[in-house]
């Protein structure tokens, strides 16, 4: 006679020995009260460390709405009493001192060069990323190792030839300079890398030469580096204050950083003013990083994956 064994239920008050040894194993503070309580401290450091970073930000916009002599008070205040566009109105007005030339001066230097930047970058990264010739490797090597000649030491050099070139004290000269340079080949080539190289073969194979695969296939799946690249050429402009001293000469052709250095020594005790023109400087390139953030995230994050 056979007899049938069966295994024990287990009951409601008996939980299964197996996801009690889990818990055991993990240990305390890994349930999910545990974990929003980690999420929330994570959530205050991170709210403390932006405040910081950006007080500066925030009282400099504070201290432009603010009368001359509050802005020069000795104990600072946050909030602005009485709230007043003075500052602007001054600054925008002067005669003595164009901030709005300077401005759309900034602004065209700065989308020229950007776009120089794109032109002269996109094709040389692409033919160190794709293209097999002799010496592929030594052109890289060499181009990514003026990446750490200074700068500074390069003033003297170009200043002779924007000067051969009649460019001295004209926007030529803080466009073209610099268009060359090395990162952006050396970024966009880690981008192209990225890329299927299927994706060439296949327009390849429907007749494609390879300039129409550079347009039309390489070019449009770049978008995020492209943009990324493009808007640090246009902050590294827009910021440029030494290069600019040397070259522009005339108070009609300088452009915002150096104009407003000249502002500064005009006016150094009214700090209303400077933290106006300073305002006036820092919200178009505020607007144009929030507007091209996700680019700027996905360019970054991809132009490393493979190098």
């Amino acid at each position: 006679m056979t007899t049938t064994r069966t295994a024990p239920v287990p009951s409601a008050s008996c939980p299964p020995r197996g996801g009690q040894e889990a818990r055991e194993r993990r240990g305390p503070g890994t349930g999910p009260a545990a974990r929003r309580l980690r999420r929330s401290l994570l959530h205050l450091v991170l709210a403390v460390v932006a405040a910081l970073y950006l007080s500066p930000l925030l009282y400099m916009l504070v201290t432009s709405f603010k009368t001359r002599g509050e802005a020069g008070a000795a104990e600072p205040r946050w909030i602005p009493d009485p709230f007043t566009l003075d500052a602007y109105r001054h600054v925008l007005g002067s005669t003595d001192s164009p901030v709005v030339q300077w401005f759309l001066n900034s602004l065209l230097a700065a989308s020229a060069h950007a776009l120089l930047v794109l032109v002269t970058a996109a094709p040389a990264a692409y033919a160190l990323a794709r293209m097999e010739f002799r010496g592929r490797g030594a052109v890289f090597a060499g181009v990514v190792a003026t990446l750490f000649v200074p700068p500074v030491i390069l003033l003297v050099p170009t200043f002779l030839i924007v000067n051969e070139l009649a460019w001295v004290d004209s926007l030529p000269a803080v466009v073209v300079p610099g268009a060359a340079g090395a990162f952006g080949v050396f970024f966009l080539r880690q981008f192209f890398l990225t890329l299927p190289a299927e994706l060439e073969e296949a327009a390849e194979i429907d007749g494609a030469n390879r300039w129409q695969t550079f347009v039309r296939v390489v070019l449009p799946l770049s978008r995020p580096a492209l943009v990324t690249l493009g808007l640090l050429a246009f902050l590294s402009n827009w910021n440029d204050f030494l290069w600019p001293l040397y070259v522009l000469l005339s108070p009609e052709t300088l452009t915002l950083p150096a104009g407003l250095a000249t502002f500064q020594g005009a006016n150094s005790i009214r700090y209303d003013l400077l933290m106006a023109g300073a305002v006036i400087a820092s919200v178009p390139v505020l607007l144009l990083y929030v507007a091209a953030q996700r680019w700027v995230i996905e360019g970054v994050s991809r132009s490393g994956l493979k190098g």
